[in-house]
Formats: C-alpha cells, structure tokens, sequence
C-alpha cells in the first residue's frame, strides 16, 4: 500500500494536470468561436463556386471540350490529399479523418489503383506512415502558420495542380472534417478532380437556368479550376480548425472531469490510510498505557 507521502504527492499531481486541461479547454473554446465563424462564411462561396464549375462544365462537355482538370483521362492512379492537424490533444479527431483516408486507400488498393498520398499536417502523417508510408509523397507542415488565409491555401493548390499537369495523378480527393457542433465533427471526402457533376436533383429534369458566358466557357474554366482546387483546400482548412478546437474543448472537459473524480478516489484513500494510522498509533498509547 502507498504511503501517506505518496498518496499527497498522487493527488498533488493530478490537481496540477488538472489546471493544464482547463486551462486548454479555456483557450479551445476562446478560439472557437472565431474559426466557427471563419469556417461558416467560407461555405457558401465554396459552394456556389462548385454549383458555377458543374454548370460550366455541363455545358461545355455537350462540344466535346473538356479540360483536364475536369476528367477526360484515367482514373488509375489517386492522389489522397489529407488534412489533419498540427497538434495532438483533441480526442479522436486526427484518427477519425486519417481513418476514412486509410478505408479509401486500402479499397483503392484492391482495386489495383495507385494510391499517393499529399499529408497535410503533422498528425496524419505520423498516423499514415507505419501502413501508407511508401505512398506518402510529401507533407505540408503549417505549425508556422499563425491564422490561415488564402495564399496559404492556394500554395497547396497550386502544387496539387502542378501535380496533375505533371501527370502524377488523374483522380484526386480531399480529406478533412466537416465542423457540426462542438461535439460532432464528420470527417467528409471531397473530390477534387475531376469535378464533381451536380446532385442527381438538379439533372432529372429540372429545368436550369440559360446563362451566356463572356468572355467564353473555356477561358472562364481555365481561370476558375485552379482557384476552385485552392477555395475548396481553403474550406477544408477552415473546416479543420473549427473542427480541432472543438474536439480539443469536448477532449478537456471530459479529461478535467477525470481528474476531478480521480482526486476524489485518491483522497478518499489518503483519508482512510491517515484514519487508520491515527488509529493504530492510539491504539499502541492505550496499550502502552494500561500495561504501566
């Protein structure tokens, strides 16, 4: 059994982890708030820009003209780009995205595809490499990276268009996680490229709006496609950041109330080791005691 210096040193450091997690729950939650808003407003130019880049090309694939990056080639090999975070300490929520991308890769695997995969942080590479670390062709470390905008964002699109018209890849897929309250988080796949088509709704015969482009489709779609890749990589790092520090918050909360029962075991068995030594040390002075 423990001593009394023991069980006070057990309890001591317990409390002071305690403090930590509060206090990073604390900092989650100031944090929040701003990358909950950030990643809100960024969803619905995302969005349009997708609807935008489905009717174009729609439209344009009636001629016969489809540029690269929206398909027309093979889909033999896959890029999987991944986007976790730089930091530990939020539950499950660097496991659960690197999880689906593992899911994906071992399917695509057997399907005889060649799978690479593009880490974004830190903490999904050091989750992929031990099964994946072959196909891993680079990671994109972004701790330096105080608040996030676009020019980060467009960095890795541009290399992921680079990749492409290098031919590194024909089919390439996002990973990262979808914010939806402070305890869900859904870890969502996003295809790249090529573009996805519009929902099955919007093409069952629905009538759509006639639009006259200028200057023409394909000018339009030469712009928009890279700045499209680099808006979509955008949401997602927004996405992630709202994700984390909720993930963090729920992870603090329940790891401080951990400590708080923990404390109370530990000092209820302080207690009755304390109780039973006072009792013990009476016990030898009454003995003592009627033996004179």
């Amino acid at each position: 059994m423990p001593s009394l210096k023991d069980l006070r040193n057990r309890i001591a450091s317990v409390k002071a982890t305690q403090k930590i997690t509060k206090a990073m729950q604390m900092v989650a939650a100031a944090k929040l708030r701003r990358t909950q808003t950030a990643a809100v407003s960024a969803r619905p130019y995302a969005d349009r820009m997708e609807r935008v880049l489905a009717n174009l090309a729609a439209s344009i694939a009636t001629r016969g003209q489809v540029p690269a990056l929206l398909g027309g080639g093979g889909d033999s090999v896959h890029l999987l780009v991944v986007c976790t975070a730089e930091r530990g300490l939020c539950g499950a929520f660097n496991a659960s995205i690197a999880r689906l991308a593992r899911e994906a890769a071992l399917s695509l695997m057997g399907q005889g595809k060649t799978v690479k995969i593009l880490c974004v942080g830190k903490k999904g590479h050091d989750i992929l490499r031990r099964q994946f670390g072959g196909q891993i062709i680079e990671v994109i470390d972004l701790r330096a990276v105080r608040t996030l905008g676009f020019g980060d964002a467009d960095a890795i699109g541009r290399k992921i268009v680079a990749l492409h018209q290098a031919g590194e890849f024909d089919v390439g897929t996002l990973y990262f996680s979808r914010f939806k309250s402070v305890i869900a988080q859904i870890p969502t796949a996003q295809q790249l490229i090529p573009v996805a088509a519009l929902p099955p709704e919007e093409k069952a015969g629905q009538p759509r709006a006639a639009y006259e482009y200028e200057p023409d489709e394909e000018e339009i779609l030469a712009a928009l496609l890279p700045r499209n890749i680099s808006i979509q990589v955008l949401r997602a790092l927004l996405e992630n950041a709202a994700s984390e520090q909720g993930a963090r918050m729920s992870a603090m909360d329940s790891a401080s109330r951990n400590a708080g029962e923990m404390i109370k075991k530990q000092t209820m068995t302080y207690n009755r080791s304390r109780q039973a030594m006072i009792t013990k040390e009476l016990i030898e002075i009454i003995s003592g005691a009627e033996a004179l």
